[in-house]
């Protein structure tokens, strides 16, 4: 039986990646320090300085070896694009990374929103509907004055609408002629 591997860094014994472990493979911790380094076109001191500052954070295992994920490898990639490509310093990514999260929380919060404000709207539609069905057999139709209908019930209890006239208003006189 063969002793433990060592990464490149000599940062202790590499384990291979474990199936079945909770986590998705794009965020599980899979790759040393000298292979994601290598991946991310970087030196593995840049890493470290990395992971000091706070822009990333790697898995440990174990044996406190530091694992590399998918999604690592691509926050790597989008801190060599913004320092190399943009010109920034790491101040200024730090900055970047703050704003993208809270850009993030707000973007969750904002659809939390939505989805509550879409219940209460099915609620309130569904209370309208309630309420006018509720009002259905209380509602007259509007007729306009001179042509206005009354309900009422003819001898055999049915249900009969009795038109009214109404008499015209003169000049202002009330005195019937």
């Amino acid at each position: 039986m063969a002793g433990p591997r060592h990464d490149a860094a000599g940062e202790g014994p590499r384990q291979a990646p474990r199936k079945g472990l909770g986590g998705s493979r794009r965020a599980r911790g899979v790759y040393m320090i000298s292979v994601a380094a290598e991946l991310a076109g970087m030196h593995p001191q840049t890493l470290r300085l990395y992971e000091t500052r706070g822009l990333i954070t790697p898995e440990r295992s174990s044996g406190n070896t530091r694992l590399y994920s998918e999604r690592d490898l691509e926050r790597l990639r989008r801190i060599q694009e913004l320092t190399g490509e943009l010109g920034m310093n790491l101040a200024g990514v730090e900055k970047v990374f703050e704003l993208e999260t809270e850009l993030e929380r707000m973007r969750g919060r904002m659809r939390e929103l939505e989805r509550r404000a879409n219940v209460a709207q099915r609620e309130l539609e569904e209370e309208i509907e309630r309420v006018r069905k509720s009002f259905k057999r209380e509602l007259v139709r509007y007729e306009p004055p001179g042509s206005a209908l009354v309900p009422a019930r003819d001898a055999r209890g049915s249900r009969v609408r009795i038109p009214i006239s109404r008499g015209r208003r003169s000049g202002g006189s009330s005195t019937p002629a």
